[in-house]
């Protein structure tokens, strides 16, 4: 005979596997990770960029960010892009075996690697404006002497999705003055940036400058190159590429317009740990294929401070040169900024 004492036991037996999978089910939902220091957190990972990880838990209103040389052990099976610092893309899951971490790649590839060669990472099934990246900031000066008046405005967006990116840019800056012409520098493009196996990438860019202080009306520069990242890590990249570029340009002086084939060659280092501050350079040369002897740089450098609520200090120079310009003495152009800013 079944007792109710037999009955309660009998029950209890069955239903303490029954909940123990299902706590692990419900846990296994959940992203992990295991500090260095011991501390585990346990959320939903979001993305990890530039050397910082960021994860979303229950019990906070706002997203944890964490630097990434913090963690010790990974755990998820939410699939991922991965990129790690030798290049290769992967789309899977990942967990942690001791110091290793055995990634599952969606067509049943398996790799090993440690938590310090993961260089990004990012839903495979984040929406749209998960991708996005995309900053603003603008600068004002106001001088009662001569009615001196200056803005300056940069702004950027980008998307990223698993093989490819698209950037775009606009910047601009502004000076008027009594009894002096206004000053104007417009400068905008877009970049489509194909990502190849071990860091090697494909990229084809549109710009377009407008300067009084050179004369140009317009400048329109169309290229296309390869180039390869020769350092990706949490802590910084620097990459070179090459190819070639059509540059169309007009003049406000007059001046007939000029139509060019160039080859180009330039270099590209972003720092991004250390501390709050952050730097992003570029430098590129335009050696001219059909007027000889003609040659252009651009350089570019923004310094940013990182402030509260995702704002930011911004200090900014950028330098044209044309050992060949529109008009004599114009080869070279400059410009600093000072900015406060906000990022997404």
């Amino acid at each position: 005979m079944l007792t109710s004492k037999t009955f309660v036991s009998l029950l209890r037996t069955s239903l303490i596997p029954f909940l123990i999978f299902f706590s692990f089910a419900s846990y296994a939902q959940h992203d992990s990770l295991i500090l260095k220091t011991g501390d585990v957190i346990v959320g939903e990972i979001k993305s990890l960029d530039k050397g910082v990880v960021t994860i979303e838990t229950d019990y906070s209103k706002s997203d944890f960010t964490i630097e990434w040389s913090g963690i010790k052990e990974i755990y998820s099976i939410t699939p991922f892009l991965i990129t790690l610092k030798n290049g290769e893309r992967i789309n899977g899951t990942f967990h942690s075996v001791d110091t290793t971490v055995i990634i599952k790649s969606e067509d049943g590839k398996q790799i090993n690697t440690v938590v310090a060669d993961i260089v990004y990472l990012k839903g495979l099934k984040s929406n749209f404006w998960g991708r996005v990246h995309a900053s603003i900031d603008a600068g004002l000066s106001i001088t009662k002497a001569n009615n001196l008046k200056q803005y300056n405005v940069r702004s950027a967006v980008g998307y990223l999705a698993d093989k490819w990116l698209v950037e775009l840019y606009y910047d601009d800056l502004r000076t008027n003055q009594d009894s002096v012409e206004e000053t104007k520098r417009t400068e905008a493009g877009g970049s489509f940036t194909y990502f190849l196996p071990k860091d090697w990438y494909l990229i084809g860019a549109i710009t377009t400058l407008a300067n009084t202080e050179q004369d140009l009306k317009q400048r329109l520069t169309a290229k296309a190159g390869l180039g390869k990242y020769f350092i990706h890590t949490n802590k910084s990249y620097w990459g070179i590429s090459a190819g070639i570029a059509s540059n169309n340009e007009t003049f406000t002086n007059g001046k007939e317009k000029r139509n060019s084939a160039e080859g180009y060659f330039g270099s590209e280092l972003n720092l991004f740990d250390i501390g709050d501050f952050s730097l992003l350079t570029n430098a590129y040369a335009y050696p001219n294929l059909t007027e000889s002897g003609r040659w252009r740089v651009d350089f570019k450098l923004d310094s940013k401070y990182d402030l509260p609520k995702d704002f930011y200090i911004k200090f900014g120079i950028t330098v044209n040169y044309d050992n060949r310009p529109a008009e004599a003495g114009k080869e070279t152009d400059y410009v600093y900024v000072f900015a406060v800013g906000w990022e997404l």
